[in-house]
């Protein structure tokens, strides 16, 4: 077992380190262990593979929610987020720093993507904010926060890619994701109370006459957001109401953004060829990433590694809690060097096992893993929001780091908060599906 474990991290470390894409990695190592370590024809293994990962029926969403998100990214969707929600935001304490939050919750249940998300909603708040003389560390790590809501509240690609590797139903983990995410926006928005009733001046003192803005007004703004309620109904609405599968509530989701687009007068010719190419570009690498690691993983599995690994962890005897602290302490470390997708995709298949081991079940994991990801999304240095920040912002990286350390702390302790209450997550599964 030695010789095999050797030979695992030996070939992912050097096609890494030569900078072979993390998918070619991934699926050079299998065939690399399967032909060192067993008698299977990998040659004839993998073109079969090819067919049976890439075609299977829940992977269709993807594609299609990658499409709706660049149809989005081009439209006015952050104006008219902002315009339908700043008076209602200025209600709460902390005033229209709420509206990162509320925003990218309302677009995370559209796109799909954290990087989507944060820039589509960024684009316009970050600007106005900062205009209207909020503090930038609140606004900015408000953003960096809750632009990674786009991968808990669901649709996500992230649980699509967990559903299809873990072989679990994507309709229950996005059911699963929906109580989860409201509750860490609410704690976004509690912080953000609690921070700025600490320190007032990061609310500008003409702000704080917004609560007498006449009421009318308010319902009038609301129109504003009828393109992402639109496009809400035609997703979430949809699968929710027994409509529709995920992936025929992408196609859903696509044709709405069709026609938001069009009413917006935001589509041209090269804007379409841009959402082509995006869309395929996207697509492409997630489909290496997502069949190396199958193959990696079947391997893995054919070789005994997961067991091996699982006894190992077993015989250390820690509670089921802190399995998760040390799991959670392990992804945080991968994220520092991996971005989100990288990071399911080469541990899930020795992880897994072990979390079940321990009571819990794939839904629940799948919830876990989305988490871990959105941390790894403000983890220095590769993340992902963290770089778009800094593209968005002009800041350091120790500045973005500072800013975005509370909210990187909230989801850790809401992970803890998940693993002692999982009936949390299992509560809708339950109540809409009998899970």
């Amino acid at each position: 077992m030695a010789a095999i474990f050797t030979g695992l991290f030996g070939l992912l470390f050097v096609f890494l380190a030569v900078g072979i894409w993390i998918g070619i990695s991934l699926l050079a190592t299998g065939m690399g262990l399967g032909y060192m370590f067993t008698s299977i024809p990998m040659e004839r293994l993998v073109p079969q593979y090819v067919f049976n990962i890439l075609t299977t029926p829940d992977l269709v969403a993807l594609p299609l929610f990658i499409l709706m998100g660049e149809f989005l990214f081009r439209t006015r969707l952050s104006a008219a987020l902002f315009s339908g929600l700043a008076p209602w935001a200025g209600l709460l304490p902390g005033r229209l720093l709420h509206v990162n939050v509320i925003g990218c919750s309302i677009f995370a249940a559209i796109s799909g993507s954290s990087a989507a998300t944060t820039q589509v909603v960024g684009r316009m708040t970050l600007k106005e904010l900062l205009r209207r003389g909020y503090s930038p560390d609140v606004a900015i790590g408000s953003l960096a926060g809750a632009g990674t809501l786009g991968f808990l509240i669901p649709p996500s690609t992230v649980m699509i890619i967990y559903g299809v590797l873990a072989e679990e139903s994507v309709l229950r983990l996005f059911t699963a994701g929906l109580i989860p995410g409201i509750l860490l926006a609410a704690v976004f928005s509690g912080w953000i109370m609690i921070h700025t009733s600490i320190n007032k001046d990061m609310v500008p003192e003409g702000e704080r006459a917004m609560r007498q803005m006449p009421f009318s007004r308010r319902l009038a703004a609301l129109k504003e957001l009828w393109p992402a309620m639109f496009l809400i109904i035609c997703v979430l609405g949809s699968m929710y109401g027994g409509l529709a599968t995920p992936s025929e509530a992408a196609a859903l989701g696509v044709v709405g953004a069709l026609i938001v687009s069009l009413s917006q007068k935001a589509l041209d010719l090269k804007a379409l060829r841009d959402v082509a190419l995006g869309t395929v570009q996207t697509c492409s690498v997630m489909g290496i990433i997502i069949l190396g690691a199958s193959v990696l993983g079947n391997i893995t599995a054919v070789l005994g590694i997961p067991e091996t690994v699982a006894g190992l962890v077993e015989s250390w005897s820690l509670s089921p809690i802190m399995l998760i602290v040390a799991l959670m302490l392990l992804y945080l470390i991968l994220g520092t060097a991996l971005e989100g997708f990288s990071m399911i995709v080469t541990t899930l298949p020795v992880v897994l096992p072990l979390v079940e081991a321990a009571g819990f079940d794939k839904v629940w994991f799948g919830i876990f893993i989305v988490l871990v990801v959105e941390m790894a999304q403000i983890t220095p240095p590769v993340a992902f929001n963290f770089v778009l920040i800094q593209n968005i912002t002009g800041r350091s990286t120790g500045y973005v780091t500072k800013v975005t350390m509370p909210y990187l702390f909230i989801m850790m302790g809401f992970t803890i908060f998940l693993a002692l209450f999982p009936d949390i997550v299992h509560f809708l599964p339950r109540l809409l599906y009998g899970y």
